[in-house]
């Protein structure tokens, strides 16, 4: 800010000049002293410069209305919405989320520093303030192939960058842990760090901690999340399409650690955006689990907002953004109207603001690379086994369980089977075309015929497909490659409907209506090929591939357990 903007601010609030606009009688949630306040809410130049009695160039009466600090999701993945930062901009700013802090890690893993280039220019160009933080586990582990490896020196220059916060979510422990130079470069480069404490012990909480890492938004019980705020961090409870952690983690909030509690949605899709809503949806939750509204709408705003040192955001008061929301009602968090910048951003649930011309994709297009394919290669050997090592589906949850399971055999090899719920589950590398394929027997998915495809595999995102039977796998990943990309339902050799997700094979290039339309489609015929419809089957699936959340995933290059972290063969060895 330039000396005469801050003198023109400074009038504004002594009241020499009229302010730019002005909401009043307004009942004004107070995140400092956690009450309601009253006066005129007055801003200029897109900043709050008073509260009290102003004169404005345009007035509101918002009588019978309260004023509330516009919303931070502290922790999401765009990629995960399929749409890019503009078009989720236009997503979440009708749900009242006028601040989100984005690591690009799904696109960094597939095209590298290009994918980040990409994700900073078309933020830019969005109304929603979207803040980075530069991937630090770029592969995620070793144990995978990804698209690209991101090291301190290559994160280095982004750090200049207005958008750019710190470090991501720190997801390699065991690197950290052994204090691996590779890892300690990366903790260096900045002092705002983000955690990933998926099933981390108290002891490792120490190590998190004392390497300088503030936030943890893996936490599945009220337990985990007081042992980690206990050690000084911050906690995002999350609600995504997938990870649903939200209710079970209300329950150990406070107003005594509230403070230290924020919001996110991590990975969320858009139709469930859309339909569902962003952390505005987390608020609504703890309001009705019991939480006061205003210490939920501080979760969702003035506690992200200190966490990560945005110093300007967060609160109704002079010298704050002025990034607000009108609510018709504060127990139910009913949002009438947003404002970014002091500017009508959305209303009754439409987005009205400005929409910026589509970003150069050349960059992140054609990043679908795979060998050829047989039938034969898709086999699981049993040897003398009839016993296998199997992934187990926990619905609307992350953490899958280490099974063993009795399989059917056929001529030594695994065989699909409906009945038992038991199907086979393949990762193909696609980025180098290595012929890398990962193969295993998953539980829990339900799926009566056909099969499922996505490049859409967290956090490598190789080509991740599940079915019953081989022919259909083939058909479904094959589709995927003419598609360069995206999402895929096949049954019968035939291809009931997907998705195009042209950018890095995790984006579309649409506007975000007609991908949520094909969303819808695909919905459609998930269900003709027998999907549970309790949880999302592309979803679920997609976080199959994570080798760094317990119990038993798939990467490329085989089964792996995450608690001996390393790959197993599928079969059980005979005794």
């Amino acid at each position: 800010m330039n000396k005469e903007k801050l003198k023109k601010r400074i009038d504004a609030a002594n009241k020499q000049t009229k302010v730019d606009l002005v909401i009043r009688h307004a009942s004004i949630v107070n995140v400092f002293t956690k009450n309601l306040t009253m006066g005129d809410v007055a801003i200029s130049d897109g900043v709050i410069v008073g509260i009290g009695e102003y004169e404005g160039i345009q007035e509101i009466d918002a009588t019978g209305k309260f004023v509330a600090p516009g919303l931070i999701d502290a922790h999401v993945h765009i990629e995960s919405s399929m749409v890019t930062p503009q078009q989720f901009s236009q997503v979440v700013l009708p749900h009242g989320v006028t601040t989100v802090i984005t690591d690009p890690h799904e696109i960094a893993n597939v095209s590298g520093t290009a994918g980040l280039e990409f994700m900073l220019k078309d933020s830019e160009a969005s109304l929603l303030d979207i803040k980075v933080m530069l991937p630090s586990c770029v592969p995620a582990t070793l144990f995978e192939t990804s698209g690209a490896k991101l090291s301190a020196e290559q994160l280095a220059p982004f750090l200049d960058r207005e958008q750019v916060l710190g470090l991501a979510e720190v997801m390699d422990f065991p690197a950290v842990l052994r204090g691996e130079d590779a890892m300690l470069d990366k903790l260096l480069l900045s002092q705002q760090i983000d955690g990933h404490a998926a099933g981390l012990s108290e002891n490792d909480i120490n190590v998190y901690g004392t390497a300088g890492i503030l936030t943890d938004h893996e936490c599945v019980t009220k337990e985990e999340m007081i042992m980690r705020l206990e050690r000084g961090l911050y906690v995002m409870l999350r609600e995504g399409s997938v990870a649903k952690n939200l209710h079970a983690l209300l329950e150990g909030v406070t107003e005594k650690n509230a403070q230290r509690c924020l919001f996110c949605t991590d990975d969320k899709h858009l139709d469930d955006l859309i339909e569902e809503g962003s952390v505005d949806y987390n608020v609504r939750v703890a309001i009705k689990q019991g939480i006061d509204p205003i210490t939920a709408i501080s979760m969702a705003s003035i506690n992200a907002a200190q966490c990560f040192g945005l110093r300007q955001k967060g609160a109704i008061a002079p010298g704050y953004d002025a990034d607000f929301l009108l609510l018709d009602s504060l127990e139910e968090f009913r949002i009438s109207e947003v404002y970014k910048d002091g500017q009508l951003a959305a209303q009754n649930g439409h987005y009205m603001g400005p929409v910026g011309e589509k970003s150069e994709t050349s960059a992140v297009q054609n990043t679908v690379r795979i060998a050829d394919i047989s039938i034969d290669s898709l086999q699981i050997p049993m040897g003398h086994s009839t016993q296998a090592h199997v992934i187990g589906i926990n619905p609307n949850n992350l953490i899958t369980e280490h099974l063993i399971e009795e399989t059917p055999v056929n001529d030594g090899f695994f065989v699909s089977n409906t009945s038992k719920d038991l199907l086979k589950i393949a990762v193909i590398e696609r980025h180098q075309a290595t012929g890398n394929i990962g193969l295993g027997i998953v539980k829990g998915l339900g799926l009566k015929n056909g099969a499922i495809a996505t490049t859409v595999a967290h956090d490598s995102h190789n080509i991740i497909a599940v079915g019953t039977s081989d022919e259909d796998i083939k058909a479904a990943v094959e589709a995927l490659h003419k598609l360069k990309g995206g999402l895929a339902i096949v049954q019968e050799g035939k291809i009931l409907a997907s998705l195009s997700l042209g950018i890095a094979g995790l984006m579309s290039e649409e506007p975000f209506p007609a991908v949520y339309e094909q969303l819808k489609t695909l919905d459609q015929s998930l269900l003709k090929i027998g999907a549970p419809t309790h949880f999302n089957a592309f979803l679920t699936l997609s976080f199959l591939s994570l080798p760094v959340i317990p119990h038993l995933k798939l990467t490329d290059c085989g089964l792996f357990d995450v608690a001996s972290f390393q790959h197993i063969e599928v079969a059980v060895a005979s005794e």
